[in-house]
């Protein structure tokens, strides 16, 4: 199979037949064998309805219906588990994402060898200073501590190798770096294509300012892991180092002080630098038993089930 379209939803019930229509007419006017995934996250309209109609009427469409609202990482996760096409494109359901876009971001992966595609909304249809700005901030902080040069990190439109989206496990909210997950899984040949933005037909966001708050703190976390998820103890332990270190330095000198220079000085407890090395010492072994947590839960850790699905549609 050529292409699995992997479409995470949630309410999107009007505009689901109008993407149908398009992602089909743009699959058949090219010829390309495929199947288009929905992932229902729990939606509380009638969009699974409107996804087992589609899936009556074309055996190419496929869904996954969560029992509850999950998050858009792990609806990516569910179609990434099931997606079976040579090159996985993932869109949103909403109408902005431009199937059009879809040949050539195939073409890319193909004919050009790149593992991943990033879409690059150059020109965007909202918010100026709702999403534009920290959408600006948000990507320039990610690059930054990334070092992809992407313009676009959060951009829903993306294509990838099947064994891209096979690697990857994308957890928590951590679907807007799957190509720093992708980079630290080993597959460094990413790309960007400047693509489509169009304004939203129906309905509203389901995203608000918290996200961007959200985003940052992931991004923290994925810098992380991505340097010492496999080795806490490696940055434990050297912050808890460096604080023993100040602190027996402080120890030291008031000691030397105490017993050679001055003795007959303040009380030990009367000096602020008695104060500094207890506290320093102190805050170091916390870091060391940090450390030491933290190589026990990565190594006992098992993979626990981050979400149920209520039903599926998968006819062969």
């Amino acid at each position: 199979m050529d292409i699995s379209v992997v479409i995470p939803l949630l309410n999107e019930e009007d505009s689901l037949n109008e993407l149908y229509d398009w992602i089909a007419k743009v699959m058949q006017s090219n010829r390309f064998s495929y199947e288009i995934l929905f992932i229902d996250d729990g939606s509380t309209d009638d969009s699974w309805k409107v996804i087992q109609k589609l899936s009556q009427k074309d055996n190419a469409v496929k869904g996954i219906r969560f029992l509850k609202n999950y998050g858009k990482s792990q609806a990516l996760h569910a179609g990434f588990l099931k997606a079976s096409g040579d090159v996985v494109i993932t869109m949103d359901a909403d109408l902005q994402d431009n199937p059009d876009e879809i040949p050539e971001l195939y073409k890319m992966i193909v004919s050009d060898g790149y593992d991943l595609v990033s879409g690059w909304k150059k020109v965007r249809y909202d918010s100026i200073l709702a999403k534009n700005l920290p959408s600006k901030l948000f990507n320039w902080a990610a690059r930054k501590t990334s070092g992809l040069k992407l313009h676009d990190f959060n951009c829903g439109l993306k294509a990838y190798k099947n064994e891209v989206v096979k690697a990857v496990n994308v957890t928590g909210e951590m679907h807007r770096y799957i190509p720093v997950l992708a980079k630290n899984a080993g597959f460094d040949n990413i790309s960007e294509k400047v693509v489509k933005h169009q304004a939203r037909k129906y309905g509203s966001t389901k995203f608000g300012m918290e996200r961007f708050i959200n985003g940052f703190l992931d991004l923290l976390t994925i810098w992380f892991i991505s340097k010492f998820g496999k080795r806490p103890m490696h940055f434990f332990g050297s912050l808890g180092a460096l604080m023993v270190a100040i602190g027996f330095v402080f120890a030291l000198y008031l000691g030397i002080d105490k017993l050679f220079l001055n003795p007959n000085g303040r009380l030990m407890t009367q000096r602020p630098e008695f104060f500094i090395a207890l506290v320093t010492i102190l805050i170091g072994v916390q870091f060391f038993i940090a450390g030491f947590l933290g190589e026990i839960i990565s190594r006992v850790k098992d993979d626990k089930k981050r979400y149920s699905i209520k039903d599926e549609i998968f006819l062969n």
